[in-house]
């Protein structure tokens, strides 16, 4: 390799060929080495259907940043990556392709359909990994699994027969969350409930055998009237005693249904009747179980009326709803319609309005499993953070229900159940079995059902290390340390993985979960196609460079909290880079040819044990708060070391010295070895954030090691713990600050030097100050400096700065030219004193003063007054010059 960095910083040069050399080298592999102790993380296995987004590169740029400070540290870090088949999101993107090309998926049938998914995978599963490894992901691509592989489907297999024999998994007729148009059954976690503006419609239901007696009822979903059973009243509700019991005519049909009393309904919310529609409402559902109610469906999968709604048979659910209600409107039954905004849950993948339906379905009982995942979070076995997600967590813990699991699709893994042909018996086995064990038919077919998505995903930290078989990886890298995830999908997949964990393998699946928020627009809006403000990370890595995006993503970045995307960020994060670029090419140009070697202590300077002090205890801090996963104040301490006091101040300091290497070889030896030294440091701690930048520096630096990925942590050393030099520089950047202040305040210009005369009463002060003329005397501007006791010697009209246990003194004639001085004060005093004519004319105008708006006077008031303060500025400084 090139031992000189090129000019200027190109990330495009440097990226893709350093990603090559870390793959061919087998960087990123862990085998099991009972010698050395494991790191494992799980990627979240991103959909097939993917396009990375700005949520994958900020998730994925955690999870790489743990594993490279993990792999440095010695640890043999596994990052164990992969791909979801994501069933139904899947399904619909195939479905929308074949609709193009003008192919139903039924007229393919099953096998040709699944054909054209395996297709897909083939053509978009790679995609996105292809992206990660742009972003620098350092995943371990020799074990990538994908959620339907023959391993992963086995250990799916394995947990449904499991489960079922133990008879948590059971088929029942249940209310489900139905999407009409993907026509399958979605979770309660798919389900996203959007504000709507809505109607109450108030409905007269006749009481049978009393004429003009009517149960007024209010609903918002006229067209389930249908499906009514009962109408319901709270049994303490005075209003209704005298009906329970009786039976009333159910509008637009000719049946009759009861009067019951429930303490679900709420005396207070509406007419206190509540129709009863078990098949489409959950409430409902489960007081027609305690009232052994009849369920009767009355919507097909497709949101159409079926033959229960008689001459609406055939209509959408809507076009129901509305000749219906004219229907009622016209029959006198229509009491009144109320504007009413309410909750109405969506599918959030098509955006449908979800219905609730009664269906056969498979489903996993959930009131024993979540147990364990409940007490592991309590006895702090497995740690959430931020803490504050315990309370979302226990929230759905809570209040579980039974997980509806089978899904009416055909992409994904198909339920291992088997029907008789002749008598309907049922049996649960991996393979088909030959015989129904009942009656002895040969004819037996699978039911047609998929499993939910995150059935696989959520043995997702074990299947892919080979479960069900007993393997070493399994033995040696489970549980997984950390899960990185975003906070939306702790339902879905977190609590999931945690319940399954202690299920199938008797502990959990990893000891901390990391949650980020989102990535936002720099508006605060979530990043969406529908608003367009979508921003591709490819497009920044193209733009600035990978190392540019990941640093952006993790500045500012706290545990859980969203965060807003600025490209003006992504600006200063490649500024950044360019500055550790040219610093480094700067140490390197110095270095050429040098035969440098390493000082003893007594050859040190104190600016060398300064800087060698603060990277010390940069190493410490940032080991601290890496280790309590917090990534964004760890490298904001790292950026600002290398940007302000390596950079900025040290090697500012030490270049007096080696430009001096003849004169002083052994002090320009320990200036080289120190900037050497430093920056290697500081590169490692850059390293997890950036790591590309650094890899090319380092390796240019260096010959020793050929990889910084596999350099050691740097650590703690006592030896390079320096308070006292630390505090002499501290005092030589006072003066350096104070003097640089005062002269931006005079406006002299950066060529102008000064003599600077240094007093202070305290002998170990001047001391200080005496010994290292050199760490200040460029930096100050300095034409001389003189060490004193007191002000004796120094002009009365020299301008005095006021520092921790000194005074400095400048002489004004040396800062300052005062004939060009006096020229300008005597122009700005002509301009002003024609702008305060100006003004106190308009202001004893009588016409203005009467005529203009009050806070016009007051503005001419207030220029007037900072006019006389700037004039009475100008007037002392020319009297000064005198």
């Amino acid at each position: 390799m090139s031992k000189e960095l090129s000019k200027t910083y190109d990330p495009k040069d440097i990226e893709d060929r350093l990603y090559k050399k870390w793959e061919d080298n087998g960087y990123f592999h862990a085998e099991v080495d009972r010698s050395k102790k494991p790191f494992t993380i799980v990627m979240p296995p991103p959909n097939i259907t993917g396009q990375l987004h700005m949520g994958h590169a900020l998730d994925n740029t955690m999870q790489d940043i743990l594993i490279r400070y993990k792999r440095m540290q010695g640890y043999n870090a596994l990052w164990q990556p992969g791909t979801d088949h994501a069933s139904i999101a899947t399904e619909v993107k195939v479905i929308q392709s074949l609709k193009k090309q003008g192919i139903d998926k039924h007229d393919l049938g099953r096998d040709g359909f699944l054909d054209k998914c395996w297709e897909w995978r083939e053509e978009y599963g790679g995609r996105i990994i292809k992206q990660l490894k742009k972003m620098g992901s350092s995943a371990d691509w020799q074990r990538e699994r994908f959620t339907m592989d023959e391993g992963c489907s086995k250990a799916v297999q394995q947990v449904f027969i499991k489960l079922y024999e133990k008879g948590w998994i059971y088929k029942g007729s249940r209310i489900v969350n139905w999407c009409p148009v993907c026509k399958t059954s979605i979770s309660d976690a798919e389900v996203i409930h959007e504000e709507q503006d809505g109607f109450f419609w108030h409905i007269n239901y006749p009481v049978v055998g009393e004429e003009g007696r009517f149960v007024e009822i209010a609903t918002t979903r006229p067209e389930t009237l249908f499906g009514d059973t009962a109408v319901a009243v709270n049994p303490d509700d005075e209003r209704y005693q005298d009906i329970i019991g009786k039976t009333l005519k159910l509008p637009m049909t000719d049946r009759e249904i009861p009067v019951i009393a429930d303490s679900y309904v709420d005396k207070e919310f509406g007419t206190g009747c509540v129709k009863i529609t078990p098949a489409h409402d959950p409430n409902d559902f489960e007081v027609g179980k305690r009232h052994n109610l009849e369920e009767i469906t009355v919507i097909n999968d497709d949101a159409t009326m079926n033959h229960y709604a008689g001459k609406y048979e055939g209509m959408d659910r809507y076009e129901c709803r509305k000749q219906l209600v004219a229907d009622l409107d016209a029959q006198g039954l229509l009491v009144k319609v109320v504007p009413h905004s309410h909750n109405v849950g969506t599918h959030d993948r098509c955006g449908t309005t979800v219905e609730p339906m009664v269906k056969q379905q498979w489903f996993v009982k959930m009131d024993e499993m979540i147990k364990p995942a409940v007490e592991a979070v309590k006895n702090g076995e497995i740690e959430l953070l931020p803490k504050r997600m315990d309370k979302t967590y226990f929230n759905w813990t809570d209040n579980i229900r039974d997980w509806c699991i089978s899904r009416q699709l055909w992409w994904g893994h198909r339920i291992p159940a088997y029907y008789c042909d002749e008598c309907g018996e049922m049996v649960v086995a991996l393979e088909k079995p030959d015989v129904c064990p009942k009656c002895g038919c040969k004819h037996m077919t699978q039911d047609p059902d998929t499993l939910d998505t995150w059935f696989s995903s959520a043995l997702w930290p074990f299947s892919t290390l080979g479960w069900p078989d007993k393997t070493e990886d399994l033995d040696y890298f489970y549980p997984n340390d950390v899960l990185v995830t975003g906070y939306d999908i702790i339902f879905f997949w977190v609590i999931r993985m945690i319940f399954s964990g202690y299920e199938q393998m008797g502990k959990a699946p990893f000891h901390t979960v990391l949650f980020h928020g989102l990535v936002r627009d720099s508006q605060g809006r979530k990043m969406s196609k529908s608003l367009g403000n979508g921003i591709d990370p490819l497009e920044v890595i193209d733009k600035y460079g990978a190392d540019a995006l990941r640093l952006t993503l993790i500045t500012g970045n706290a545990p859980g909290n969203d965060m807003r995307f600025y490209w003006e960020r992504v600006e200063a994060s490649r500024n950044f880079a360019n500055k550790v670029w040219n610093a480094s090419r700067f140490i390197m140009m110095n270095l050429d040819g040098m035969e440098v070697t390493e000082p003893s202590l007594d050859e040190l300077r104190p600016a060398d044990k300064w800087i060698l002090s603060k990277v010390n205890t940069l190493a410490k801090d940032a080991t601290e708060n890496m280790d309590k996963f917090e990534l964004g104040i760890a490298v904001q301490k790292v950026y600002d070391f290398i940007w302000d006091e390596f950079c900025d101040w040290y090697i500012e300091i030490a270049k007096v010295r080696t430009y001096k290497k003849e004169e002083n070889p052994e002090s320009a030896n320990a200036a080289l070895w120190t900037l050497k030294t430093v920056l290697t440091e500081a590169l490692k701690l850059l390293h997890p954030y950036m790591p590309f930048i650094t890899e090319e520096i380092f390796c240019t630096l260096q010959s020793e090691e050929e990889t910084i990925m596999l350099s050691k942590w740097p650590e703690y050393k006592e030896e390079w713990n320096f308070p006292e030099d630390e505090a002499v520089i501290e005092h030589c950047k006072d003066l350096v600050k104070g003097i640089r202040n005062v002269r931006t305040e005079m406006d002299v210009p950066p060529s102008r030097k000064a003599k600077l005369f240094i007093t202070s009463e305290d002998a170990q002060v001047r001391k200080i100050f005496d010994e290292n003329k050199e760490v200040y005397v460029n930096l100050a501007s300095a034409s001389e400096i003189t060490v004193q006791a007191d002000k004796s010697g120094i002009g009365e009209d020299a301008v005095s700065v006021v520092i921790p246990g000194a005074v400095l003194y400048l002489p004004l004639e040396d800062l300052v030219d005062f004939e060009k001085e006096k020229e300008r004060l005597n122009k700005e005093k002509d301009k002003l004193t024609k702008e305060l004519a100006r003004s106190r004319g308009m202001l004893s105008n009588e016409k203005f003063l009467n005529n203009a708006k009050p806070e016009k006077v007051q503005e001419e008031k207030d220029k007037l007054a900072k006019y006389e303060q700037m004039m009475a500025q100008v007037e002392e400084r020319l009297a000064q010059m005198k």
